[in-house]
């Protein structure tokens, strides 16, 4: 089993960041044909999905439509601001597994791996493990 991390840094409030290319460089380091990847991340204001990559404008579309989704005048209790952002972190979810054949990713056409933040910009951490 293999396992790590690595950081990215964020630049904006609320954005999806392509993480593939270092999933893909980890998977191949770790030697492994065929298994699973799990990426997760440890912050309560950030999560993980797997969408299209092609056209950057799904991720501009996800993001208005999560805004529109979320208003910022609902009477939050929790204090720091930044309530919206646990929210959406909830509804994306923090994790996801990747099925691994032939020592890659096994993602459709289209698919890329992002890192969702939602209280940036922020110094952000993502953490992996590889299951043979």
């Amino acid at each position: 089993m293999h396992s790590g991390e690595f950081q990215l840094r964020t630049g904006k409030d609320m954005e999806l960041v392509d993480i593939s290319a270092d999933l893909a460089q980890t998977v191949a380091a770790s030697g492994i044909a065929d298994g699973v990847l799990m990426v997760f991340s440890p912050h309560t204001t950030a999560g993980i999905t797997i969408n299209e990559g092609a056209d950057p404008a799904v991720r501009s579309d996800i993001v208005g439509a999560l805004r529109e989704m979320l208003p910022v005048s609902y009477p939050y209790r929790h204090l720091e601001g930044n309530s919206p952002s646990h929210v959406l972190a909830s509804l994306m979810g923090s994790s996801v597994a990747i099925i691994i054949s032939g020592g890659v990713m096994r993602l459709g056409t289209w698919q890329k791996v992002f890192f969702c933040e939602f209280d940036g910009p922020r110094t952000r951490k993502v953490w992996w493990r590889i299951s043979a």
